[in-house]
């Protein structure tokens, strides 16, 4: 692995992200299967968006199903970060060409309201420093070409993140049963995913832990105001312009969001 490999890589995902054009898979110029270079491509990339001036408001797991773990080939999720302009508002509508190849899935999402800065931050940690969480929607998409990716790809492409949009109903944590809450999600009245809590990684806290954790070891620990999006509840499903999609997740109310029609 070289810097050149790394920047390389790098330019090409930012590259289609500012063209809109996607690229070929990046794992054809780096090491095979090594998440160290994948995760050296995204932090180049997330420095460079931040001088840019775009804001990192927090993170997100990725691959927290069992089932796309074994698919790809690895046995633990990933991440990825969230920056300010991902964020849209419930029940907003987006177009459709703001995330390439986009696909949803339905998220809890946490919200911190004190730093996780100690070392190895635990489940009581986690849920002492955590305010409120919401019902929410991730947006995914992928840079590369007809989502012809595995684990180094993605990777390196933030966790194929797009947009996030959250729900506008904050409830505590022992108000919950995020283990069993069951979630639904329709797209035009009618029933396209489905799931629970145990789903991601056995429970969304253990993915927020691992997520605390895991930013904490390379020094760069989760801070109070940080959106954590856990990793999905059920099977992603695809977009098309003037789909409109409704969350209902057991306990912690709705989130909507709509797609335009393309002119």
């Amino acid at each position: 692995m070289t810097n050149d490999t790394i920047m390389q890589a790098a330019e090409r995902l930012r590259r289609a992200h500012e063209t809109g054009i996607a690229c070929d898979p990046v794992r054809s110029i780096l090491p095979n299967m090594s998440l160290e270079a994948a995760y050296a491509v995204q932090q180049i990339n997330t420095q460079h968006w931040v001088e840019q001036g775009r804001r990192v408001v927090g993170c997100k797991a990725g691959l927290t199903s069992r089932s796309v773990q074994q698919q790809l080939g690895v046995d633990q999720p990933d991440f990825g970060v969230l920056f300010a302009d991902m964020f849209v508002c419930d029940n907003a509508e987006v177009a459709i060409g703001d995330v390439m190849q986009p696909k949803a899935e339905a998220e809890v999402a946490l919200v911190l309201e004190q730093d996780l800065d100690m070392v190895k931050p635990t489940a009581a940690d986690l849920i002492s420093a955590t305010a409120y969480a919401l019902p929410a929607i991730e947006i995914v998409g992928s840079r590369i070409k007809d989502w012809d990716i595995n684990i180094v790809d993605t990777i390196s492409d933030n966790a194929s993140s797009g947009l996030y949009v959250l729900g506008n109903t904050p409830k505590k944590l022992d108000q919950l049963d995020l283990l069993l809450c069951g979630m639904v999600m329709e797209c035009r009245g009618d029933q396209v995913s489905s799931g629970a809590g145990q789903a991601c990684l056995g429970h969304p806290l253990n993915a927020a832990v691992w997520l605390a954790q895991t930013f904490a070891e390379v020094g760069n620990p989760l801070k109070a105001g940080d959106t954590i999006l856990t990793g999905a509840l059920g099977p992603m499903v695809q977009v098309s312009p003037g789909d409109h999609l409704e969350v209902r997740i057991n306990d912690l109310g709705s989130v909507r969001v709509g797609f335009a029609k393309e002119s």
